[in-house]
């Protein structure tokens, strides 16, 4: 086993990282990366974030990828094992360029036929996980958010959207899910914090815990905390974080 330094190679810790290893979208404080140190001679560790790499680099650091035994990034659809790339998955991958087509044209045809008091810009946004989709525009101001959401909530244009796409689509395996001011995103039903699972389930692992903060239903650390593969920890705060690792390992 690759992780025979450890005390307890058998043992994996996994972390949301927004709001559970650092404060929201700020980045990592000395003491939680000296407690992860300590733990890490313990245990596999490893982050699970929605985000892509990069955004993970800025709140976590330059060394993310050495200080981590396993890092997922955009949920497990790109990932590390000690600092080394795994095998990775996107949306167009998985959808094909052909049901994608079909997919946009439905939005761009539907959104055209909307009476909104204002358009901006970028209605579809294509990700590697993922499709964004927003009727009133990615590119509106903060004040033409607020004025959408309002209008949004009075006349559900993106509930009705979302129930359209479920109707017509209904033979593909799609998630949609309302978020933001201004927006849903659309991707592959399963593609949530749990699709990280997959790259460790053979690794031996007779243990694995999970904190987050958004471990509650709707929030996106739900599915992987109440996974049964997992034992979950539900965190307020990084503080809380180190203040369970503590206890929990007797660091």
């Amino acid at each position: 086993m690759s992780f025979s330094n450890k005390e307890d190679p058998k043992t994996l810790v996994l972390f949301d990282v927004d709001g559970t290893l650092t404060p929201a979208r700020l980045t990592v404080s000395d003491e939680m990366r000296q407690t992860l140190k300590d733990l890490r001679k313990k245990v596999v560790i490893g982050f699970v974030g929605g985000s892509d790499l990069s955004k993970q680099v800025e709140q976590l650091g330059d060394t993310v990828l050495q200080d981590f035994d396993y890092c997922f990034s955009e949920n497990g659809l790109t990932a590390y094992k000690e600092g080394k790339k795994l095998a990775s998955q996107s949306f167009i991958n998985w959808i094909g360029e052909e049901k994608y087509n079909q997919l946009a044209k439905f939005i761009l045809r539907y959104l055209s036929e909307l009476d909104l008091p204002i358009r901006r810009g970028t209605f579809i946004e294509f990700r590697n996980g993922m499709i964004n989709v927003s009727p009133v525009g990615r590119n509106a101001s903060t004040q033409e958010r607020n004025d959408y959401e309002k209008f949004d909530k009075e006349h559900n244009i993106r509930t009705d959207m979302v129930a359209a796409l479920k109707k017509e689509f209904s033979d593909l395996a799609l998630t949609y899910s309302i978020g933001g001011q201004i927006s849903f995103d659309v991707f592959p039903t399963g593609w949530d914090k749990t699709y990280c699972l997959q790259h460790v389930q053979d690794e031996g692992f007779e243990t694995i815990h999970f904190f987050g903060d958004k471990a509650y239903k709707g929030g996106n650390d739900w599915e992987i905390y109440s996974d049964e593969r997992t034992i979950g920890h539900s965190v307020s705060s990084p503080e809380d974080t180190i203040r369970i690792l503590k206890e929990l390992f007797s660091l």
